[in-house]
């Protein structure tokens, strides 16, 4: 383990301190919102109070039997990235992110296929892992001739990560495909939806995430499941055999409820074969990546460096 960017950690504490100061003037997300809260949440970019910014550069697509998708595809391409958005499985958007997508797009030589997954609670498990296991599948059989390319990463935030690897799994245990994507690329990312210790002992701290908004955001995608449902390795991939995943890269900040997620990920990642680069940011709490930090910024370069280097 890394613990990174200690040079900015008064920064990064001084900008939590100011978020949790200001928790009253957002909406509380919880296990049954409110749907003007539910609406407005899904209105509104990821951590902030505006609509995301929506660029020209972004196609809306239907592939995989009827799933929505939308793609950044750069002038040059070397790879393509399957991109899964956070947002705990009910919030958040494929279009929600164009600037960083476009952005990763053209630094990286990525085409990037961001996957627009039915959400909870309207849809709630195994919607929006069946949504993005029909993209993964698609791409799988049709990025040469779409992309020019059988380059193959996949990756995402918060739920995002943790899509990422239920459909890595899903690939090789439904559907015998390993190898077909070659890194995975995982940002504070939700692996044990029973909980690991960091999630229970977290607290209520109002920060973007805390110990109650997410069994909220579970309760929301796994309505009616006890604790050991959902260590089911289908739900948890904590829990599941880890033979024949990518390389992979897990980021955490060390002010997040999931911390222990990635942690014990990491461990058996690695102990499963595959190496992996663990990144733990000083200070940072779930989702820092939605705001204008120094830290931010470093983050998104080094995932760039990454997912244009892996799988090469």
């Amino acid at each position: 383990m890394t613990i990174t960017d200690e040079d900015c950690l008064a920064e990064t504490l001084a900008f939590n301190e100011q978020f949790e100061a200001t928790a009253a003037s957002r909406p509380t997300r919880g296990a049954a919102p409110d749907a003007n809260v539910l609406a407005l949440l899904r209105r509104n970019r990821l951590g902030g109070q505006t609509p995301p910014v929506r660029l020209p550069q972004g196609q809306d697509r239907v592939v995989a039997g009827g799933v929505r998708v939308r793609a950044f595809v750069p002038d040059h391409v070397d790879g393509v990235y399957l991109h899964m958005h956070g947002g705990g499985w009910a919030f958040g958007s494929a279009g929600g992110q164009d600037e960083k997508l476009w952005r990763l797009a053209v630094e990286a030589r990525l085409a990037v296929v961001s996957v627009e997954y039915r959400l909870a609670p309207e849809h709630p498990f195994p919607a929006g892992p069946d949504d993005c296991e029909a993209v993964a599948r698609w791409l799988v059989a049709n990025a040469a001739a779409e992309f020019g390319t059988q380059r193959l990463l996949i990756g995402g935030e918060s739920a995002g990560a943790h899509l990422s690897v239920v459909t890595l799994l899903r690939l090789r245990d439904r559907h015998g495909i390993t190898g077909a994507f070659r890194a995975a690329h995982l940002l504070f990312g939700l692996y044990d939806l029973s909980m690991t210790p960091s999630q229970r002992s977290f607290g209520s701290r109002r920060l973007l995430s805390n110990t109650d908004t997410l069994r909220g955001g579970y309760e929301l995608f796994t309505p009616g499941m006890g604790a050991e449902q959902r260590r089911d390795a289908e739900v948890s991939p904590l829990f599941a055999d880890l033979a024949g995943l990518p390389p992979a890269r897990i980021v955490v900040g060390t002010e997040d409820p999931l911390l222990d997620d990635s942690l014990f990920l990491a461990g058996r990642w690695q102990a499963a074969g595959a190496p992996v680069q663990l990144g733990v940011v000083a200070g940072a709490m779930h989702g820092f990546t939605l705001f204008p930090l120094t830290i931010t910024e470093r983050e998104q370069e080094r995932e760039r460096e990454f997912l244009a280097g892996a799988g090469r």
